[in-house]
């Protein structure tokens, strides 16, 4: 008789349990009072803002380990552990830049790239410093000097990109270094100073490996280069000073759960946030000092343990690995080390679903970069409907927001990652009263709205991780052409990729 109640009684559950809608089993897991108190506790003044490489990360680390723990998520790191060691230095900003060219002499700079350094010798002035600049001048062994931007651009962000290129064909060509002129009004030339200017963390450098020289350079109303580019020949020395190295390690976190379909299983779907934050700064007026991250990102890491926990209870047809990064602030590192260095193949990931968060502005919104750049984004504007809430694409695209989290780290491998972002329409004003300051605290968050916001990204999980077609990047996208070199051994795909 007992066996006989015990089989009623599994065959009674696994009915209930099939009976329910995908919806109904997102909503079962998540609770306004869970996502609080994960929240108050990874934002709390005691774990001083999460500095990538601090004894208070590694605390939250173990906090999140801990949590996978207790929901049977198995350990997906090293000797049966939830943590992949991140290897990061730590580089003290210089203490002095100086550059002469001819009799004039500069020395107001930002540290793009730098090592202590010395170098007098010729340099070449390349204007824009376009492809064709480099193309039909010898550069091997000078320093190269160039204005920043493009004939077209103007603001800063779009002069740091620009940057990116120029150094790349400096350093494919040759020069020693790269010095970038520009005019910039003081307030943010101050606010580049603050970034670039200060000590950096960074992965660890391969033996051997060495940095290359760029620096921008203020040059009001753009006189120097004017007075540059009539010289005939440049004589140039620059001297870079004062860094010194040290060592130190930060971990991502990192554990899964097997599918329950017996094909689909092989299939791994990534659900990632990032877990540090900025750490400590100059106080405001409240003598505040500690950036707390609760919207940036605590939020989004709590999103991936609600997954987590609900898939633990209700499992998926596909795998699961889930990825808290370390890093992301500084640079995307943990990301960028994890996809050098994957726990699983990564031809085995097919979707990588990233949440990320500056702040919002619209709480009948979720904001999703890339949302229409996949196959699948129509599950999750299902799934925000099914909680009263709309999902949109990227409101901003000229902040770039899709390629500036861990995303694109994959992206750029071929998988196919979006990232799921509270609701904005714009990076205005309400956005950056939080946005990386010292009023990003718990307290000041709408958990009513979140809780719909992590119902939304769990129930948005389930039917993607459900899913009979294996997701892959809309056609056309740029990201397209590496998801099939990527996946090209895998008859999985085909379907999709014709």
């Amino acid at each position: 008789m007992k066996i006989k109640f015990f089989l009623t009684l599994a065959i009674c559950s696994v009915f209930v349990m099939t009976g329910q809608t995908e919806a109904e089993l997102a909503n079962s897991t998540v609770f306004k009072k869970d996502i609080e108190g994960h929240i108050y506790f990874l934002a709390s003044d005691e774990l001083k803002g999460r500095q990538t490489g601090t004894h208070e990360l590694d605390i939250a680390a173990a906090y999140l380990a801990n949590d996978l723990r207790k929901h049977n998520v198995k350990p997906a790191g090293k000797d049966g552990s939830y943590y992949q060691n991140v290897p990061m230095e730590k580089v003290s900003a210089p203490n002095a830049i100086t550059l002469k060219v001819n009799d004039q002499s500069f020395d107001n700079f930002l540290a793009m790239s730098v090592k202590n350094f010395t170098y007098e010798g010729d340099a070449l002035y390349l204007g824009f410093g376009t492809e064709e600049d480099f193309k039909n001048n010898k550069v091997e062994g000078k320093l190269v000097i160039v204005k920043a931007g493009t004939e077209e651009t103007s603001d800063m962000r779009a002069k740091y990109r620009a940057g990116r290129k120029k150094r790349s064909l400096a350093i494919e060509n040759g020069a020693v270094g790269l010095v970038e002129l520009t005019h910039a009004d003081e307030k943010m030339w101050n606010r580049y100073a603050h970034y670039f200017n200060e000590g950096k963390t960074g992965l660890k450098k391969e033996e051997g490996e060495d940095k290359f020289v760029h620096v921008w350079m203020m040059d009001k109303e753009l006189n120097g280069a004017a007075q540059l580019s009539e010289s005939k020949s440049l004589k140039s020395s620059l001297s870079i000073d004062g860094i010194e190295t040290k060592d130190i390690s930060s971990r991502n976190v990192v554990g899964y759960l097997e599918g329950s379909d017996p094909e689909l299983k092989d299939e791994y779907i990534i659900y990632s946030a990032h877990y540090d934050h900025v750490g400590i700064g100059k106080p405001n007026a409240e003598n505040d000092s500690i950036y707390n991250g609760a919207r940036d990102n605590a939020v989004g890491t709590v999103t991936v343990l609600s997954v987590a926990e609900n898939f633990s209870k209700y499992p998926t047809k596909r795998s699961a690995l889930f990825i808290l990064f370390t890093g992301e602030e500084k640079g995307l590192l943990g990301s960028k080390y994890y996809v050098e260095n994957p726990v699983m193949p990564l031809n085995k990931m097919v979707y990588c679903f990233n949440s990320d968060n500056a702040g919002y502005n619209d709480t009948s919104k979720i904001t999703i970069f890339g949302l229409n750049r996949t196959t699948v984004g129509h599950h999750i504007t299902e799934a925000a409907e099914a909680f009263g809430l709309t999902a949109i694409d990227d409101p901003a695209p000229e902040q770039n927001l899709f390629d500036r989290s861990d995303n694109v780290n994959f992206a750029a491998k071929g998988i196919p990652a979006p990232t799921f972002s509270l609701g904005f329409n714009a990076f205005d004003a309400e956005i950056n009263k939080y946005y990386h300051q010292v009023t990003d605290n718990p307290e000041n968050v709408d958990y009513d709205y979140l809780e719909k916001f992590f119902k939304s990204y769990v129930l948005s999980s389930r039917l993607i991780a459900n899913d009979p077609k294996t997701p892959f990047w809309t056609k056309g996208d740029k990201y397209y052409k590496a998801g099939i070199e990527l996946y090209k051994e895998k008859e999985v795909e085909t379907s999709v990729l014709d």
